[in-house]
């Protein structure tokens, strides 16, 4: 049985196919059209996915979407209603997109994909949940999502057991953490979806100093519940959600690109540790009364890093899973296994214990690109190929490293990365400013062999989608500056020979000859999308300063 998943309209757009319950394909459309966190309905990715698995859109048995449109549509509706005569130039502008595109969902399938069958429509907070459960390795477990907003919900939390999922509570719009993280995000001069990483990382420079500030217009109670003080935002009233009481509050918003202050480290400081106490609020409050074992995350705002470390050794759970592509992409995911799962019956299927769910290409294929880009190569054994690259690494210098199946989620994993020596002084200012351009406070990722993660952080185990920051060892401190931010922590994936084949054969050669068992590992980009062809990486590797290409056992140097 083929049940296909969709995400579109908002961010993140995505196709997941399921077979039998087990994810065939995966993919954002973004992936596909360049346009970084795109919106529009996934037409290339569901092309994509059909072809991962030789079928048709006749062969598909069930077609699920991850949210319920017309409700949405009502709780956007009210807001502006309340809101009236201030939401009026919102109203204006958003209801056109509702009429073309956001309601007519089913018109859309039927339109691009040729499916004439009823679709089902998943709640976009149960969407989450499905999304983390079915993909963790427990039987049982409790459930938290957090995000944004999806029709009314917030977040939410429950119970799932097999293949049911129980929802218990939720917390409605517009009392959302996620908007208010991307509130301040906008407000301290970043732009929305891809900001909030970036005011992540500035909290670790800046001292919370205006917790109390915060503590005026967030009231949080001892169940993680809360509630925003309206009087302070302008939701549904034009481009900027703050307004002047916010701002007399924090002082005037940072206009992009301009530079940074201790005020603004200051805010970005106490907005993560406001995030953070009502996250251990929630999961604390969800234990006690759930009494289960294992903790079950989902939703946008459990790309929070630092947050998400603090969940798992601050809260008395056994174990925690946070589904890889923790957004809106993810909840296709979701909604497919909740179709799968809970409505038809499908038994559940192994859990997800590898993001390699998109497009591969031949070294033959790749072949072809580069001759008809007239671009030198060498053809290398694979033993060979792993040897010479851990040296170069080794030497300090930078490799685009093109491998099997693109990831599916917002992380370079190994297959579409670019990697550099983790201890080297100056590698994280030249891959900041001349080869990623991007802000030079932000730190890198590491790729650690998991037998040897514990030798050099605390606080972390098993990271096999680099959701989690592991702090470093007092007597490993300094030696491995590249990717160690200032709070002497580092966002941690964890390699096993089983998952991770080449890329961990890559790290442990690396090893051998530095005695460090990580290599620094940041996506296959530039400010865009990570690339998926092996055109799309050539360009990349030569308007960038990387030293050399690996794609497959196919090496060009320059």
């Amino acid at each position: 049985m083929y049940v296909l998943g969709l995400s579109c309209y908002y961010h993140d757009s995505c196709a997941v196919l399921l077979k039998d319950g087990v994810v065939v394909a995966a993919a954002q459309e973004e992936r596909f059209n360049r346009d970084k966190y795109s919106p529009v309905f996934p037409i290339q990715a569901v092309n994509y996915c059909f072809q991962e698995a030789g079928i048709t859109i006749y062969d598909v048995d069930e077609v699920a979407f991850y949210e319920k449109m017309f409700l949405k549509f009502e709780r956007s509706m009210l807001s502006h209603i309340l809101g009236y005569p201030f939401t009026l130039r919102n109203f204006i502008d958003t209801v056109p997109l509702w009429l073309k595109d956001r309601l007519a969902v089913p018109y859309y399938v039927e339109e691009e994909l040729r499916f004439k069958k009823p679709l089902w429509f998943v709640k976009h907070h149960l969407s989450h949940a499905s999304s983390s459960f079915f993909a963790s390795p427990f039987p049982r477990a409790a459930f938290l999502t957090v995000d944004g907003v999806g029709e009314y919900a917030c977040a939410s939390w429950g119970v799932a057991e097999g293949s049911s999922i129980t929802l218990r509570k939720e917390l409605h719009y517009p009392h959302s953490l996620g908007l208010l993280y991307s509130i301040v995000t906008a407000y301290l001069g970043y732009r929305v979806f891809s900001g909030e990483g970036k005011v992540m990382a500035l909290a670790e420079l800046g001292e919370p100093t205006y917790l109390d500030q915060f503590r005026r217009i967030v009231d949080i109670r001892d169940d993680g519940s809360f509630s925003l003080n309206l009087d302070y935002f302008a939701f549904n009233r034009g481009d900027k959600m703050h307004n002047r009481r916010f701002e007399a509050l924090f002082g005037p918003a940072r206009q992009e690109n301009a530079e940074l202050d201790d005020r603004h480290r200051a805010i970005a400081c106490s907005l993560q540790r406001i995030t953070e106490e009502i996250l251990l609020k929630m999961a604390r409050h969800v234990h006690k009364q759930t009494g289960e074992e294992y903790l079950c995350l989902a939703g946008g705002v459990f790309l929070n890093v630092t947050a998400n470390s603090r969940i798992r050794n601050e809260t008395p759970f056994r174990d925690v899973f946070i589904q890889p592509s923790a957004g809106d992409a993810g909840a296709a995911l979701g909604a497919a296994a909740y179709v799968s799962h809970t409505m038809l019956g499908v038994p559940r299927a192994a859990p997800l214990r590898s993001c390699a769910l998109g497009g591969q290409y031949t070294t033959r294929q790749i072949e072809v690109v580069l001759r008809n880009k007239r671009t030198k190569y060498r053809t290398v054994d694979p033993a060979a190929l792993v040897d010479e690259i851990a040296d170069r690494l080794a030497a300090g210098k930078v490799v685009g490293w093109f491998q099997g199946r693109m990831e599916f989620g917002p992380r370079a994993l190994g297959n579409r990365s670019i990697l550099a020596h983790p201890g080297s002084p100056d590698v994280k200012e030249r891959l900041n400013l001349v080869i990623k351009h991007r802000e030079p406070y932000r730190p890198f990722a590491a790729s650690v062999l998991r037998e040897h993660v514990e030798d050099w952080f605390e606080g972390i185990g098993d990271s096999p989608f680099m959701l989690e920051v592991g702090r470093l060892r007092v007597d490993k401190q300094g030696r491995i500056p590249a990717v160690t931010h200032a709070n002497q922590t580092s966002r941690i994936q964890t390699l096993t020979r089983e998952e991770n084949g080449i890329y961990y054969d890559l790290v442990a050669a690396f090893h051998a000859r530095t005695g460090l068992p990580m290599v620094l590992n940041t996506s296959f980009n530039e400010d865009e999308p990570i690339v998926r062809t092996p055109a799309e990486a050539l360009r990349c590797y030569e308007e960038s300063g990387m030293d050399c290409l690996v794609m497959e056992n196919l090496l060009i140097e320059r």
